[in-house]
């Protein structure tokens, strides 16, 4: 396999990795400033921001996901994920290095480690996905999974449920509380679709804000950002 192959496959095991926050690939919001590997397998990686006071536990999600991913590739022996231009750019990359989890990376700040925070940015995303994936149909409340009709965006909130636990066979509920896991009660549907259109809005403000950010920024585009969000 060519360095330009291996490099490509770097960048598609980029693809998914997420900003917690927007639920949207590192790649496609521009946050890879560089993804190289040598011919020993060794394999760098350099993340930029929008900010230099980007919140630290997100960048930390990234950067910890970005190793993973990369890591995981059989062509690459070693991984090096390099967060560049943040306040906390020492502590993140080197607690990612030694595998330290964000409470040891952050010792005397932390509180606790980042799965919480990872769960309730999953739920807004099952939320957000839900309002796209409702907005053509009538009567969704009654509607199972199975029901709808296929798409990308449903196959994108099927995964997103899934990773919190949530239930997505065919047989689920199209809209439940994705705290519990409940179906939505058929009282609660116009508020339930409510507050998915509200999420849905945010998150997409605010990816609009980081990209105008970051490209301000840096004045260019980041490896891989046209390729296809997930």
């Amino acid at each position: 396999m060519t360095a330009t192959q291996v490099g490509s496959r770097i960048l598609a095991a980029l693809a998914g990795v997420r900003d917690p926050e927007l639920d949207e690939p590192v790649t496609v919001l521009g946050f890879v400033a560089s993804a190289v590997i040598d011919s020993d397998g060794t394999a760098v990686v350099h993340l930029r921001l929008p900010t230099y006071f980007c919140a630290p536990n997100f960048a930390y999600l990234m950067v910890a996901d970005a190793y993973d991913a990369v890591a995981a590739l059989d062509e690459v022996r070693r991984a090096e994920v390099v967060l560049d231009d943040h306040f906390a750019s020492d502590a993140i990359n080197e607690g990612v290095a030694a595998r330290a989890g964000f409470m040891n990376s952050f010792e005397g700040e932390a509180v606790d480690e980042l799965d919480s925070l990872r769960a309730d940015f999953l739920r807004k995303a099952v939320l957000a996905g839900t309002d796209v994936v409702c907005r053509p149909l009538s009567m969704p409340g009654t509607l199972t999974l199975g029901e709808v009709p296929p798409s990308k965006d449903l196959d994108r909130l099927r995964r997103r449920r899934a990773e919190l636990g949530l239930p997505a066979d065919d047989a689920s509920p199209l809209l439940i509380d994705p705290l519990t896991g409940s179906a939505v009660e058929p009282d609660q549907v116009p508020l339930h679709l409510r507050r998915a259109r509200l999420t849905r809005t945010s998150l997409d403000a605010n990816t609009g804000i980081c990209r105008g950010m970051l490209r301000h920024r840096y004045d260019t585009d980041g490896q891989g950002e046209e390729a296809p969000a997930e």
